[in-house]
C-alpha cells in the first residue's frame, strides 16, 4: 500500500516571523505613503496607529484559533470547524479573492516598477519572470523558500533603514535636532478624526498578510505553542515598522499634497538621498515585492490544498502533494497562471478584488472564536471570557466597519464573488441538503 505524502513540521518561529513579515512586505509602508498621507491630511503614522490597534484585536483570535485547531486552511478551517461547514467553505471561498488574487496584484506592481525604470521591456515579460522564479522556489520546498526568503527580507530591511536613516539625516540638516520630536504627523491641522479613520481603513491593507501565516501549520515544528506567538509578532513588529517609517517620512514632507501620491516615496528617495539611492531604493521595492509573492504563493498553494484535501474542490486536483517534493505543485501552478491575468490588469483594478475577501474572513474568523467559547463550555470546558468573547467580539466590529468602507465597485465584486460560491456549495451539497465533505485528514492531524 503506498502512503500518500504529507506535509513536514519544518518550520520555527523566526522563520514563520520571517514567512509574515514577507507577506506583510514591510517596505510597502512607502509604496503606498503618499496615498495615506493624502488621505489623512498628512497624518500617515496615526492611521497606522489606528489600524495596527485594529488588526491586534484580529491576531488574537487568529492566535486563539490556531492553537484550537493547528491545522492548514486558515479562516475557512476555523469557521468551519466552530460554526458550520457550510459557512467555513463560504468564507474559504471569499478569502480566495485574497489569497489567489494577492499574488497577481504583487507580481503587477512589481512588473510596473520594472518596467517604468525599462520601458523597452514589456510588462507581461516581466510578470512571467516573477511568477516562473517564484513558482520554481515554492515548488522546491518550504525549506528552499524559506532560505531564500531570509535574504530577500534582509535586502529589504536594509533599504528601509537606510531610508530611514537618511530621513533622519535630512530632518537634523533642515531643522536641527529639535525637529525629530514632533507631533505633526500624528494630528495637524489639516488632519482630523475622520480623515485619520478613513487612511486607518487605507492602512490596515499593509496588514493583510499576518494571518496568512496559518496556512503553514502544518508544517509548523510546536504549532500550537508557536503559531499564536508568530501570529502576534507578526502584527507588532509590522506595525511598529509601518509607523516608524511613515513617522519619519512625513517628517520630511509634511502634509497630505503631492505631485503624484502614487509615487511619492520614489519623489522622496531622490530628495534624501540622489540619484544612487533612487536605485537601490527602486531595487528594494522590487525586491520586496519578490519576496512578497513568494509567501504569497505558498499560502495560495496551502488553501487550496485543504479545500482539495477536503474534496470540496477536486480532490484529484487540488489535494495532492508530489511525492518528490511534498509540495502542492498543481496548486502553486494554478497560482502562477492566475498571475498571467496581471498582463491584461492595471494595479487599481487588480486590487479591488482582494479586500472584500480578507475583511469577511477576518470577521468571521472573530465570530468563530466565540462560537468556539460556546461550544467547549458545552462541553464543560471554561474559557477565559475576556480573551474569548470580549476581544474577538470588539474585533468582528471593527473588521465589518472596515469592510463597510470598502467603496462600492469592490463590494459589487465581492458579492458576485460570494454568490458564485453560494451555487458551487449548493451543487456540492445537492441543493443543501447533505453537509459538505468532512476534513478526515485534517481532523486526523489534530488530534
Amino acid at each position: 500500500m503506498t502512503t500518500q505524502p504529507t506535509l513536514a513540521p519544518t518550520l520555527k518561529l523566526p522563520s514563520l516571523v520571517l514567512f509574515g513579515l514577507a507577506y506583510l512586505t514591510p517596505l510597502i509602508v512607502l509604496g503606498i505613503f503618499g496615498v495615506i498621507a493624502e488621505a489623512t491630511g498628512g497624518a500617515s503614522p496615526s492611521a497606522y496607529l489606528v489600524a495596527l490597534v485594529a488588526m491586534l484585536f484580529t491576531a488574537h483570535s487568529y492566535g486563539r484559533m490556531a492553537a484550537a485547531y493547528p491545522v492548514a486552511g486558515s479562516a475557512y478551517t476555523y469557521v468551519r470547524k466552530s460554526i458550520d461547514p457550510r459557512a467555513g467553505f463560504l468564507v474559504g471561498w471569499a478569502i480566495l479573492l485574497d489569497y489567489l488574487f494577492l499574488p497577481m496584484v504583487i507580481w503587477l506592481i512589481g512588473g510596473s516598477y520594472l518596467s517604468a525604470q525599462f520601458p523597452g521591456v514589456p510588462i507581461a515579460a516581466w510578470i512571467v519572470g516573477f511568477i516562473l522564479v517564484t513558482t520554481a522556489l515554492n515548488i522546491l520546498g518550504i525549506k528552499v523558500a524559506d532560505k531564500a526568503n531570509f535574504l530577500l527580507m534582509a535586502f529589504q530591511l536594509l533599504v528601509i533603514v537606510l531610508f530611514v536613516a537618511l530621513s533622519i539625516g535630512s530632518v537634523v540638516s533642515a531643522s536641527g535636532a529639535g525637529g525629530l520630536a514632533s507631533t505633526e504627523p500624528f494630528f495637524n491641522a489639516t488632519s482630523s478624526f475622520g480623515t485619520i479613520t478613513a487612511g486607518a481603513a487605507i492602512a490596515a491593507y499593509s496588514f493583510l498578510g499576518f494571518d496568512a501565516v496559518t496556512t503553514l501549520t502544518e508544517e509548523t515544528v510546536e504549532p500550537r505553542r508557536n503559531m499564536p506567538r508568530a501570529i502576534m509578532l507578526i502584527a507588532l513588529i509590522g506595525g511598529g515598522i509601518f509607523i516608524a517609517v511613515s513617522y519619519v517620512t512625513q517628517l520630511v514632507h509634511p502634509g497630505g499634497v503631492f505631485e503624484d501620491s502614487a509615487s511619492a516615496a520614489s519623489a522622496i528617495a531622490l530628495q534624501i538621498g540622489g540619484q544612487l539611492f533612487g536605485a537601490i531604493f527602486l531595487a528594494g521595492l522590487v525586491v520586496a515585492q519578490f519576496a512578497s509573492g513568494l509567501a504569497a504563493q505558498a499560502s495560495a498553494s496551502r488553501l487550496l490544498y485543504a479545500m482539495g484535501r477536503d474534496a470540496v474542490l477536486p480532490k484529484a486536483v487540488f489535494g495532492r502533494l508530489d511525492p518528490r517534493f511534498r509540495t502542492p505543485v498543481v496548486n502553486l501552478a494554478v497560482t502562477g497562471a492566475v498571475g498571467l491575468i496581471a498582463i491584461f490588469l492595471d494595479v487599481a483594478t487588480s486590487t479591488s478584488f482582494i479586500n472584500f475577501g480578507a475583511f469577511t474572513a477576518f470577521t468571521l474568523v472573530n465570530l468563530s472564536v466565540v462560537f468556539h467559547f460556546v461550544r467547549q463550555r458545552r462541553e464543560g470546558n471554561r474559557l477565559n471570557p475576556v480573551s474569548y468573547v470580549a476581544v474577538p467580539a470588539v474585533g468582528a466590529i471593527v473588521c465589518a466597519y472596515l469592510l463597510s468602507r470598502l467603496d462600492g465597485h469592490a463590494i459589487t465584486l465581492g458579492l458576485c464573488w460570494l454568490a458564485a460560491g453560494v451555487l458551487l456549495l449548493a451543487t456540492i451539497t445537492r441543493g443543501f441538503k447533505a453537509a459538505p465533505p468532512e476534513m478526515a485528514a485534517t481532523e486526523k492531524v489534530a488530534a
